[in-house]
């Protein structure tokens, strides 16, 4: 199906939108595009950055890296090779529509929005354009510091799904390419807790996930498709960060499952701006203040019969995180789930103007 206002092309690729949503991205977001990069002889990629008000200069370096005047230096610890694409690479505004990609090189739409609104409101703009003029009838949402596997963008816009909602794949720490981070997620109906399929199994011996078991998708590796994105409408925002992509799967028609492409594997470093949890060590202040606030909305949206067994939950784990001397994670903790003031180390990493939109009051 053509999207309104795009013209055909004559390109027998298969068609994938891909949305990277950045903020303070510039040490990862270039092992990602180059990953996309990769993909273009086999797969016509509409390639959305949008950038969330970044201070770091991440949209410099994009720019950097596209024409040519910052060369790409593969990380030593990539864990599949990659050869940089060539030079230059065009950049295109978000007026220009869906720039064609050759078989050589992305076209890449940079979208500034000059505030960090959160990760659902960089998706939805990213959704909106792609929505208006990509021929793509399938939209992948891409963490930034995820980079795709050979193959994962084809497997991804070709993997036979009949009309579904979300497609997962496998998503892998970067740093232990062994180690599965999540092959799709549950939701704890008491706590509102979620959980990641196949957390920490062996990718080499695990195989793939029943998508029937599955309560949402991973938003940080995860297919939309046109029809869902119509039928449910844009990811909710008032999340911030988490739980947004587990509200939003809970809006999928019934007649729209879930579906699991096992060649779309990527490899993520996880946590590298927000702070979240990974085998190793447990979420930083601001990470916690989110997660939990949002879970904490979500039960009241979707399992208000669950409240008072999630507070508890809440409760007993800030108490856990205290006896092992993890104070500040532990108030910022409570303060989420609570819906209190944040915690100055987490107030303070956001501009005034985010600060208006990360704390604003929940509305059920």
């Amino acid at each position: 199906m053509a999207a309104a206002g795009s013209g055909p092309r004559p390109d027998a690729r298969p068609a994938l939108g891909v949305v990277v949503v950045t903020f303070n991205s510039a040490d990862v977001i270039l092992e990602n595009l180059e990953s996309l990069a990769a993909e273009t002889a086999s797969v016509a990629l509409d390639v959305v950055v949008v950038d969330n008000g970044s201070t770091d200069g991440t949209c410099a370096a994009i720019r950097a890296w596209a024409d040519g005047s910052a060369p790409f230096e593969v990380p030593a610890d990539m864990p599949f090779p990659m050869t940089p694409c060539p030079k230059p690479v065009r950049i295109a505004g978000p007026d220009e529509g869906c720039p064609e990609t050759t078989a050589a090189a992305p076209a890449i739409t940079l979208i500034e929005t000059g505030v960090n609104g959160g990760f659902a409101a960089g998706v939805n703009r990213g959704l909106d354009h792609l929505a208006a003029h990509s021929r793509a009838d399938r939209f992948w949402i891409l963490n930034p510091d995820g980079a795709a596997a050979p193959g994962a963008a084809l497997a991804f816009a070709t993997e036979p799904a009949g009309r579904f909602s979300l497609m997962g794949g496998r998503v892998i720490y970067t740093h232990a390419p062994d180690t599965i981070q999540i092959d799709g997620g549950t939701v704890n109906a008491r706590t509102g807790i979620t959980g990641n399929v196949h957390l920490g199994a062996s990718h080499a011996a695990t195989g793939a996930p029943d998508p029937a078991a599955m309560q949402f998708i991973t938003g940080a590796s995860m297919v939309a498709s046109r029809a869902f994105h119509e039928a449910a409408g844009p990811m909710p925002e008032d999340y911030f960060l988490y739980y947004e992509e587990v509200d939003w799967a809970f809006r999928r028609p019934a007649d729209m499952p879930f579906a699991y492409c096992p060649g779309g594997i990527v490899y993520h470093r996880a946590g590298t701006s927000i702070g979240s949890p990974t085998l190793e060590r447990v979420a930083a202040p601001f990470s916690q203040y989110f997660k939990h606030r949002g879970r904490m909305r979500f039960v009241r949206r979707h399992l208000p019969g669950a409240k008072l067994s999630a507070w508890a939950y809440t409760l007993a784990k800030a108490a856990q995180y205290v006896a092992k001397g993890h104070v500040a994670e532990a108030r910022a903790m409570l303060a989420g789930a609570f819906d209190t003031a944040p915690p100055p180390a987490v107030r303070d990493r956001l501009s005034p103007e985010a600060r208006a939109l990360a704390f604003a009051p929940f509305r059920p």
